[in-house]
């Protein structure tokens, strides 16, 4: 059931991931369109905020989460003298939990009962609809329906800048209109396949044709990951990690022809980018947590480590489970994914 307005001044309340941030860009978007005169406040995280800076539209206040208590107390002075007609509170983690404590609000919208998780309706007074086997963008369109909003399907407008474009114009015009950006390194690394694995796809692309790209941040973990793809491969890629920005990345991604990640926040950027994503899953379903346009092209052995695992379907457990062992991404053999390759070069991108 929608809440009733007035909404004149919306503060929503997502600090982390970098996924999970895009994911909620088009539930905003979606508001801003059905709200178009409503003051929009996001609380977001320090790194999130680089890739959001100038979005439309919205004021962002940035939680530094490595000032520990100060933290609060900062976001509590800003908002002083302040009330918000609703607070969409879209993180269920303790740290946002707390967060939405000092965040005055009359309304604090949070999540149905199932995904309230870390004592989250404890500091919520209104419950977006259940759903079941939602992905986590539709969990965030969730929240636009709570307060109005009508079903929409997901669209971008990420803030990038002509110097981001230009960035990404000069760094890659030399490779030609067929680039495979490889984006291998997820936050924790029993998701991330293989070095030599992803060498050899690599080293397939180029057989048909493809420049290719590896992409990362500045991470030891990153910078060690593109250096072993780089010495197993027969031919040569483009190494941007740690040579990138967030911003100049979302249009080095939106220039790619492909993108092959595993469950990566450089997947869903791509994604805003309307550029095809081959995603690696062994970990996290698909259909929760994949690349949300091209669950398609998901890659996963997932479903069968689980029905190993605990003897039931997804459907069967709890959404969301997750299987446990430091070595699934190895079950993910280069044939799977090179086959994957071939059918996205197919549909995507033989007719341009």
């Amino acid at each position: 059931m929608s809440l009733q307005g007035p909404f004149n001044d919306i503060c929503i309340l997502r600090l982390s991931a970098i996924g999970d941030v895009c994911h909620a860009v088009s539930a905003v978007q979606a508001i801003q369109q059905h709200y178009p005169n409503a003051k929009i406040t996001w609380v977001v995280g320090k790194i999130e905020a680089m890739l959001l800076a100038d979005l439309p539209g919205v004021e962002l206040v940035v939680f530094d989460k490595k000032q520990g208590k100060a933290a609060f107390q900062t976001l509590k002075q800003h908002f002083k003298g302040r009330k918000f007609d609703v607070l969409l509170h879209m993180q269920v983690a303790l740290r946002a939990n707390l967060v939405a404590r000092v965040i005055p609000a009359k309304v604090k919208v949070g999540f149905d009962w199932h995904r309230a998780k870390e004592g989250h309706f404890l500091f919520t007074n209104h419950r977006i609809e259940a759903e079941k086997e939602a992905h986590v963008l539709e969990g965030f369109r969730g929240f636009a329906k709570a307060i109005g909003v009508p079903h929409y399907e997901p669209s971008w407008q990420m803030p990038v800048s002509q110097e981001d474009h230009d960035f990404a114009k000069e760094t890659l015009s030399p490779l030609g209109d067929k680039i495979l950006v490889l984006s291998p390194a997820a936050s924790k690394a029993e998701r991330n396949w293989l070095p030599e694995r992803y060498a050899e796809v690599a080293d397939y692309a180029k057989e048909q044709g493809f420049s290719v790209v590896i992409t990362g941040g500045p991470t030891e973990l990153e910078i060690a990951l593109a250096k072993q793809i780089e010495a197993s491969m027969k031919s040569n890629a483009l190494n941007l990690v740690g040579k990138t920005n967030l911003k100049q990345l979302l249009c080095v991604l939106e220039k790619a022809s492909l993108v092959i990640a595993p469950d990566t926040g450089p997947a869903h950027m791509a994604v805003t980018m309307a550029t095809p994503v081959i995603g690696l899953y062994a970990h996290s379903n698909p259909a929760r947590t994949g690349p949300y346009l091209y669950q398609n092209y998901v890659v996963e052995v997932y479903h069968q480590n689980l029905k190993q695992q605990t003897g039931k379907t997804a459907k069967q457990l709890p959404w969301g489970t997750r299987v446990k062992g430091k070595e699934l991404m190895q079950q993910i053999s280069v044939e799977s994914v090179k086959q994957m390759f071939d059918r996205v070069v197919k549909e995507r991108l033989c007719n341009g």
